[in-house]
């Protein structure tokens, strides 16, 4: 008699296997830069951005009022948010979506991310204030958090330019650029700092979305 372990582990790795198939063929409809979301902010001065983990969550007051700043900004600006689910993959969720026009392809994102991690030390190591091998493996987990770094590794990964409408007080944009290459493509998310990200579009070519679950204290 076959071990079932064997035959289940053979079904998990053809359906990884089908899922990076299948976000393949769609990130290859995605490869040229849409560019609408980037001519409604073409007025705007990016600020450079700085690779570091998440040290600082917002109290609800504070989150609060940077959630309505956010709000504020996107209707300025004439885009909106397809919201992702809070459920600690937000970041990686809405790479997802812009990236494939799903946010099911969480997993494969994170997976490619923490690979760009681990196989590039002395792109990232500089940046990581703790040992290096416990900050990728702790990112290999589902749920946990993205952070600036992951951004950062994210976009060298994807060549992709990663552009963040943001909530902070005094700084509305951030651009992160790959470091070594030039960007293939663009990809728009909101950031509600510190607390979630969200895929971004203009206003007037939003898809359909169904509403997330909602599984944050804060939204």
């Amino acid at each position: 008699m076959g071990d079932p372990s064997s035959s289940t582990s053979w079904s998990s790795q053809k359906e990884t296997e089908d899922d990076r198939m299948i976000a393949l063929m769609l990130s290859e409809e995605y490869t040229k830069l849409d560019g609408a979301v980037g001519r409604r902010l073409s007025n705007l001065a990016p600020v450079p951005h700085v690779p570091r983990i998440n040290t600082y969550i917002p109290n609800l007051n504070d989150a609060t009022l940077d959630h309505q700043r956010l709000l504020q900004r996107l209707n300025v600006y004439g885009l909106c948010e397809l919201k992702v689910s809070g459920d600690g993959n937000c970041q990686f969720r809405a790479l997802s979506d812009q990236l494939y026009r799903s946010s099911e392809y969480h997993k494969q994102v994170r997976r490619e991310v923490v690979k760009q991690l681990k196989d590039n030390r002395s792109m990232y190591e500089s940046y990581v204030p703790m040992k290096y091998k416990r900050y990728y493996k702790r990112m290999a987990k589902l749920g946990e958090w993205g952070d600036h770094i992951t951004l950062q590794a994210a976009a060298d990964n994807f060549a992709a330019k990663i552009c963040l409408l943001t909530s902070f007080r005094d700084t509305c944009f951030i651009e992160i650029i790959p470091q070594y290459q030039a960007p293939k493509r663009e990809i728009w998310l909101s950031f509600w700092s510190e607390v979630h990200y969200n895929s971004l579009y203009d206003i007037q070519a939003a898809p359909d979305q169904q509403k997330p679950k909602r599984k944050h204290w804060l939204f």
